[in-house]
């Protein structure tokens, strides 16, 4: 490749090619594989991304973006024919605006520190998930993240008040606006929200920031019984009056994998139960929630609506809950190989839904471990499937031991991670072919050459 394309707009330090590339990846799950592309180039600046783009416009080169590298669908995959575009020194924040409750971002910021700044100034940016220290900004809006807190505060989507993106023709479309109500006709940026690089390169934006909590309240619930956890949920989000922050549910084999690994990770309540619920409240009087949280505990136990509860009595306990829930690695350290689904589905139906997964996967040679978990107030379920090999047929017969039956109930093969590379074949399942019909012919307006992530998604 003709390397001085790009020597033209970027400092022979912000292109990376050949054994130089060795040292790179492309997921951080897979870093001892080297990286397959033509080059990575690292810009620093909206202006750099548009003269990459109009450089690989006009030469036909196919582009993938990286950011944290944390997604789990395939989107960040290259086979060696592509131009990466890495957003990692685009990483700074420009702007804490205390008065309109904003951040201004670069799209290689990464979250965690986001948090960092917010809490500086005494703003909270709820969106939050355990890969907050590696995953940026950029990566997180195009794939319009959840976690932990949707139930509360909602997507990444609903996060966004201003956005700034790099068409596949190299043309900025800047909408950076600290306004919360703009009907003023298409709100473009929502194109880019969730299109995991298909449609433009998320460069910089505008976050909405909330005042921050001046406490919060978490407890471990056990229950024998799904139909209880739906109702304790009614029931702790009525009394909490717009308190309850998270609400998450892990399955009793996963709660034991989770928390016998070590010290730190030590089990809150007893092996006992079939489903331990984990929840959160943000609120801003101390000792005040503090008593009503535990008053509605107590209460629960006394109507038997719970079986158990055990309350975080310090900081360091939420944090120890927490960690419980976030640290995946607890589960997929244990398995010979992994296979990841992120599934949304109506709350009610969810018990029974995965009851069933689990006894099928069980019935499938090669599975060895199956676990689920999830923010079960907004319907989403993550399954982690241990398995003794990496053959397409395994593979292909767990998918469907997952995703069949979904559609008839209407729910998703994919809740927040997105379709990437590795859900295309099951995009049929929770859109309709009208659906699918409307995004092609989006994705064939904006990026004509298909040049953005060829091949995810359709």
């Amino acid at each position: 490749m003709d390397f001085s394309l790009f020597e033209s707009v970027l400092e022979e330090s912000q292109i990376i090619s050949g054994d130089g590339l060795k040292v790179r990846y492309h997921h951080i799950w897979h870093m001892d594989q080297p990286l397959k592309a033509l080059c990575l180039l690292l810009p620093e600046t909206t202006e750099e991304v548009s003269n990459i783009m109009k450089i690989c416009y006009e030469n036909d080169l196919p582009v993938v973006v990286h950011g944290g590298l944390t997604n789990l669908v395939g989107s960040t995959e290259t086979d060696g024919h592509e131009v990466v575009i890495s957003t990692e020194r685009l990483n700074n924040i420009e702007e804490i605006d205390t008065s309109s409750r904003t951040m201004t971002v670069q799209a290689g910021v990464i979250l965690e520190n986001i948090h960092e700044a917010a809490a500086s100034a005494d703003l909270l940016f709820p969106l939050n998930f355990g890969a907050r220290g590696s995953a940026q900004i950029g990566g997180i809006i195009s794939t319009n993240a959840g976690g932990l807190r949707v139930l509360k505060y909602g997507m990444t989507r609903q996060l966004i008040l201003g956005l700034e993106a790099v068409m596949a023709d190299g043309s900025i479309i800047s909408s950076m606006k600290k306004i919360i109500k703009d009907n003023s006709a298409y709100d473009v940026k929502q194109l880019f929200i969730g299109s995991e690089g298909t449609l433009g390169i998320v460069t910089k934006a505008i976050l909405k920031l909330e005042e921050a909590p001046n406490s919060r309240n978490a407890a471990y619930i056990g229950f024998n019984d799904y139909h209880k956890v739906v109702t304790f949920l009614k029931y702790m989000d009525s009394n909490l009056a717009g308190k309850l922050s998270g609400f998450e549910l892990i399955w009793r084999n996963s709660y034991v994998q989770m928390t016998s690994v070590s010290d730190a990770v030590r089990p809150p309540l007893p092996y006992e139960y079939n489903y331990y619920v984990l929840i959160e409240a943000l609120g801003s009087h101390p000792q005040n929630d503090q008593i009503e949280f535990q008053v509605l505990l107590e209460n629960a136990i006394e109507k038997e609506q719970v079986l158990d509860a055990v309350m975080a009595q310090s900081p360091s306990d939420v944090e120890w809950f927490f960690r419980i829930r976030e640290d995946v690695n607890n589960l997929v350290d244990f398995m010979k190989h992994d296979q990841h689904f992120d599934i949304s589905l109506p709350i009610p139906l969810i018990g029974q839904y995965i009851a069933d997964r689990y006894k099928s996967l069980s019935q499938i040679k090669g599975v060895e471990q199956v676990f689920a978990f999830g923010h079960v107030a907004d319907g989403n379920i993550h399954f982690m499937v241990g398995k003794t090999n990496l053959s397409p047929e395994l593979k292909k017969q767990i998918d469907h031991c997952i995703y069949d039956g979904l559609k008839e109930m209407g729910g998703s093969v994919s809740a927040e991670h997105g379709i990437g590379t590795h859900k295309k074949d099951y995009l049929k399942l929770c859109r309709s072919i009208e659906e699918i019909t409307l995004m092609k012919s989006i994705k064939s307006i904006m990026d004509p050459k298909s040049l953005l992530n060829p091949g995810k998604i359709f």
